[in-house]
C-alpha cells in the first residue's frame, strides 16, 4: 500500500519522533504497519525492542541502498503502510528511498540550520521532477514547536517555504514531554501513565491531528481503508499496560 518516508539530512530534526507518532496512530486505527528503520542510530528499533508485543507492527533494520528497493516492494504488498525512517545525514539511501515513496515528509524545526537539512531533501525532489519527470508528493511538518509561542525563526522558515510553494502541514508537532517519554518508556502515546492528564491528552490530540493530515494527503488504497472504516471506534494497541 502506501510508502511514507521521513527525511531530513540534519540529525535532531524530530524525524523519528514524527515517524513514531504516525506509526502508533495508524496502529491505533487498526492498520498494519511495517517500519523500515534505516537510521544508524536505530532509535525506532530500540523503542520497539523494549515494547510489548504489537502483532500489527513489523520492523526492518540494517537496510542499505542496494537492498531497500527489494524490501519496500515486498513489504508494500503485505502491509497497509510502509514507514521509512531515513538517516539524519547525507546517504545513498536518500535517493533510493525517496524514489520508492508515495509521499515524503520532511520534518523541520524552526531554525535556518534545520531548514538547510530539509532543503537538501526538497532539492532532490525537485531534481527528480525536473530531470526525470518523477513527481513525488511531499510535505513539510514543523517539529519540536513550542506550543505557547511562535518564534521569529519559525516565522522565517514558514515564509521561506511558502515562497518556494512547498506544502507545510497545518499541524505542527509540538515539543512535549509525552513524546520524549514514549522513547524512554517504550510505549505508545496512549499507553503512557500520564496519558489521561492535561499534557498527555494534548499530546494525543496533536498526534491524532498529525495523522489525520498525513492521511488526507496520501492515497491509502482501496484495500487499506476498510480495515479502519469497519471500526468506528478504533481499538487500542495490543500492548501491556
Amino acid at each position: 500500500m502506501a510508502v511514507i518516508t521521513f527525511a531530513n539530512t540534519k540529525g535532531g530534526a524530530g524525524k523519528t519522533t514524527a515517524a513514531l507518532l504516525l506509526t502508533t496512530e495508524l496502529l491505533h486505527r487498526n492498520y498494519r504497519v511495517c517500519v523500515i528503520d534505516a537510521d544508524p542510530q536505530r532509535w525506532f528499533s530500540k523503542w520497539y525492542e523494549g515494547a510489548a508485543l504489537m502483532p500489527r507492527l513489523s520492523i526492518e533494520t540494517y537496510v542499505s541502498a542496494p537492498t531497500i528497493q527489494k524490501i519496500v516492494h515486498e513489504r508494500r504488498s503485505q502491509w497497509d503502510f510502509v514507514i521509512v525512517d531515513l538517516p539524519g545525514l547525507q546517504s545513498p539511501l536518500l535517493a533510493s528511498a525517496v524514489g520508492l515513496s508515495d509521499h515524503v515528509i520532511v520534518p523541520i524545526q524552526g531554525s535556518s540550520m534545520d531548514a538547510q537539512g530539509g532543503a537538501q531533501v526538497l532539492d532532490l525532489l525537485r531534481y527528480l521532477d525536473r530531470k526525470a519527470g518523477i513527481r513525488i508528493p511531499h510535505s513539510v511538518v514543523l517539529s519540536r514547536v513550542n506550543p505557547a509561542i511562535t518564534t521569529r525563526s519559525m516565522q522565517a522558515v514558514k515564509r521561506l517555504l511558502s515562497e518556494q510553494d512547498i506544502r507545510v502541514f497545518d499541524t505542527a508537532i509540538a515539543e512535549r514531554a509525552a513524546f520524549r517519554e514514549m522513547f524512554d518508556m517504550h510505549r505508545p502515546l496512549r499507553k503512557l501513565d500520564n496519558a489521561p492528564t492535561a499534557g498527555g491528552e494534548k499530546a494525543i490530540l496533536n498526534a491524532r491531528a498529525f495523522a489525520d493530515e498525513v492521511l488526507s494527503h496520501v492515497d491509502v488504497g482501496a484495500a487499506a481503508a476498510p480495515a479502519y472504516a469497519a471500526r468506528r471506534d478504533p481499538q487500542p494497541l495490543e500492548t501491556a499496560a
